[in-house]
């Protein structure tokens, strides 16, 4: 059997990698951003967000129902507010959010 070897220390690992790893960690906890077009014309940016990272209870626009701690989920927010503030994002259960589309307004 051979020795165990040692995990790298912080300090031995250089800053381009630590950066990578941890822009790798964000990506897997808090999804990734995409652009994607809406119904009513405008670009929408939406995230994924995992179950683990969901710890809130929120109500979802689509359905008006709501998503739970601990459910994954989609957040969306017009995309010329991008990086302005927290106002317009809304959470979608990911089902609601694919079929906006194809429902009508109440």
């Amino acid at each position: 059997m051979s020795p165990r070897r040692r995990p790298p220390r912080r300090s031995d690992v250089p800053d381009e990698e630590r950066d990578g790893a941890s822009a790798r960690m964000a990506s897997r906890v808090l999804g990734f951003d995409r652009i994607e077009p809406g119904p009513d014309g405008r670009d929408w940016a939406v995230r994924g967000i995992p179950g683990q990272a969901a710890q809130k209870v929120y109500r979802c626009p689509g359905c008006d129902q709501e998503i739970r701690a601990g459910v994954p989920h989609l957040v969306a927010w017009p995309r010329d507010d991008y990086g302005q503030g927290v106002h317009d994002r809304r959470h979608w259960h990911t089902p609601c959010w694919n079929a906006r589309g194809r429902r009508r307004a109440r």
